[in-house]
């Protein structure tokens, strides 16, 4: 009994001290301590969010290329709205009643209790307007934000866009992002969203019973302040960039500039190209529809998701590789007759070279000459073992970047195909050798690669042997980014690239070269032209090349498609925004040229085969933000199918003489 008695105690008097803890507990909550009721949903007192202005995007003259503009979203919790003025809410906003109605429709069936979206990036304008007479409007209030804006109005693909966040986005956030934050969709935005978005902050603000703010709570004691995005420091030269999209203006094709020795882009072109300014604000939707539905498809980024074969740019890496093997020496030399016979197939030479060494050439971009090489690099280890030769060759021109992605700090890169001997032996079973593969001699077949590759290429042979690894940001704040240091070599000794790049040389410089009409006074340019053969249309026009020949400080790729030789297109392209980069600018009767290239427009007619009529070309694929409104089928109109094209004659307005016209046929 006695220990019954005991126990009783024992248990009332864990019952009082679990008591006594409860109510210090719920008094320190209600006296000491105001942090509850700052996390308590009140009438009088509203959490904000505080949204950090993304950081700016710089080129490498530290040049803004990138920026915010303010702008004011009106909020609205649809528990607390009482009945208001739809006419003045309607005036203030300047957009209709039934707008009006509808948003808030849409407001209810995301929250009743949450701030949700009302009016998205309002005018300065219409939130002043606002300002004055919000007392009127319970359940609303303003939000801050901050939209970008891309001074230059180029870029489109190359800096991509912000959008609303999706579902999805939410649920992979880990908690960041809430209905109606913005993301990075494309582009550098995406890429380094996480080092752009900044960190949000939080506002407590009380209101009166008018809906009135009347400053932050206890003294902004529990407020967390906004920290701003990073700023980015790309290798861009927006100079360089423009200009590259103004010549490209009416083209499609693309444009990548590399800095050899840091791996830094300089330029990043993609034609067609928008205005990134259209997919910012309330259009937005619209002008992204427009984008997307244009039927040259500005929406690829084709730096790094166009495939075209490499074409004779394919050439020099193949006498990198025949030097490096031993099958050949700077002095070998082959017969050219005007075409190279594989078994019973003919690969044909656009001129008759005779005796043809390597230098000579490259300059000249033999067929002959490079389907020799070819086969000797194919049948070196005997005749029975072509098929795994032709893999240890594949596997070393793959150390050049073919047929793999180079990692480019940008989403959906791709990495083209470049086919091994297993793919071979799909196709053909055991029973093929060099012949069944000769054209990849030339740059052509089963072999395709993305402009970012090409220029890549040619980056290593400025180098002499290796590549880093090709990247448009270079620093974070200012913070350099370290993991591009590492230089890749390819297995080439250095020796081997000289009389390579001599050949190059004579390709811009001489009087034999097939790039001679893009030679760049005072400015040694090395190159290599290319006519890629396009089974769906007129040849692709390719140029890679690199200056000055010692230290150099640009290596470029230009396709221009459906444009025919290299010679005509690719190469001046090239050669005035090599000039722009190393001297400042054009000059000369250059200057003139510069002009008449960007006039020319080399656009694919369309063709409605329903009808079977071509259409017009776009006026201009450039887009810019003041038609933005304007649908593309405003700019077609119907036409018989007849097309000029101007020849290369043209492009120097002046006659070419009989020399120059052999000379321009590659």
């Amino acid at each position: 009994m006695e220990q019954l008695f005991n126990r009783k105690y024992i248990i009332q008097g864990l019952f009082i001290v679990v008591a006594i803890i409860l109510l210090a507990k719920l008094f320190y909550i209600q006296i000491v301590s105001d942090k509850a009721f700052v996390a308590a949903e009140s009438n009088v007192l509203k959490k904000k969010f505080k949204y950090p202005a993304r950081g700016a995007i710089l080129d490498r003259n530290m040049r803004v290329i990138v920026q915010n503009e303010p702008v004011y979203d009106l909020m609205v919790i649809p528990n607390e709205v009482k009945s208001f003025d739809t006419v003045a809410l309607a005036n203030a906003l300047e957009i209709s009643i039934e707008e009006v109605r509808k948003s808030m429709r849409k407001a209810k069936l995301k929250s009743n209790y949450q701030a949700t979206p009302f009016a998205k990036q309002i005018s300065v304008q219409s939130y002043a307007r606002l300002q004055e007479i919000m007392y009127r409007f319970p359940g609303f209030s303003t939000q801050d934000r901050t939209i970008r804006h891309y001074p230059d109005s180029v870029g489109g693909q190359l800096f991509g866009y912000v959008k609303e966040v999706s579902q999805d986005d939410i649920e992979k956030s880990e908690g960041y992002y809430r209905s109606g934050d913005y993301i990075g969709k494309s582009g550098l935005e995406r890429s380094y969203e996480e080092i752009l978005r900044g960190e949000k902050g939080v506002v407590n603000t009380v209101y009166d019973a008018r809906n009135t703010p009347q400053g932050s709570y206890a003294n902004g004691k529990y407020d967390v302040n906004a920290v701003s995005g990073e700023r980015l420091i790309s290798g861009i030269d927006i100079q360089v960039q423009k200009l590259g999209e103004e010549l490209m203006k009416n083209k499609v094709g693309a444009i990548v500039a590399i800095e050899p020795s840091t791996g830094e882009i300089l330029a990043f072109v993609s034609s067609p190209g928008y205005d990134p300014n259209l997919l910012v604000g309330r259009s937005q939707g619209n002008n992204y529809m427009d984008l997307i539905g244009n039927p040259y498809k500005p929406s690829i980024v084709r730096p790094i998701q166009g495939k075209y074969p490499p074409g004779s740019s394919f050439k020099p890496i193949d006498a990198l590789l025949a030097l490096q093997e031993g099958v050949i020496d700077v002095n070998t030399t082959f017969n050219c007759p005007g075409y190279y016979m594989a078994g019973n197939h003919k690969v044909k030479c656009e001129h008759v070279d005779g005796n043809i060494s390597m230098r000579r050439g490259i300059a000249r971009s033999c067929n002959t000459y490079f389907c020799h090489v070819f086969q000797k690099l194919i049948t070196k280890n005997g005749m029975k073992n072509q098929r795994q030769t032709y893999q240890d060759w594949r596997d070393k021109i793959a150390k050049f970047g073919f047929g793999q992605k180079l990692d480019i700090d940008l989403p959906f890169e791709k990495q083209g195909y470049f086919y091994n001997a297993d793919h071979y032996d799909k196709i053909y079973g055991k029973r093929w050798g060099y012949t069944t593969v000769i054209s990849q001699a030339i740059g052509q077949g089963e072999i395709t690669a993305t402009p970012l590759q090409i220029a890549n290429a040619m980056a290593i042979i400025a180098n002499r042997g290796y590549y880093i690894k090709p990247h448009l940001i270079k620093a974070m704040g200012d913070k350099i980014k370290k993991e591009y240091k590492e230089k890749n070599y390819v297995g080439v000794d250095e020796k081997y690239f000289e009389p390579v790049i001599d050949g190059m040389q004579d390709c811009v410089n001489s009087a034999w070269g097939t790039a001679t009409l893009s030679r760049i006074p005072d400015l040694l340019m090395c190159g290599k032209t290319g006519t890629v053969q396009n089974p769906h249309g007129k040849n692709h026009s390719v140029f890679i090349g690199f200056a000055p020949r010692d230290n150099p400080k640009i290596a470029i790729a230009v396709i221009v498609e459906n444009a025919g030789f290299g010679s005509t297109y690719a190469a001046p392209i090239a050669s005035y925004l090599v000039e722009k980069y190393i001297k400042g600018s054009v000059t000369g009767a250059r200057a003139n040229q510069v002009e008449w290239m960007k006039s020319q427009n080399l656009l694919p007619l369309l063709i409605d085969k329903s009808k079977k009529l071509k259409l017009t070309k776009a006026d201009s694929l450039i887009i810019k933000k003041t038609d933005s409104m304007k649908r593309l089928n405003d700019s077609l109109r119907l036409k018989p199918a007849t097309a000029k094209r101007p020849i290369s004659a043209q492009l120097l307005q002046k006659p070419a003489t009989t020399a120059q016209k052999e000379q321009n046929k590659k």
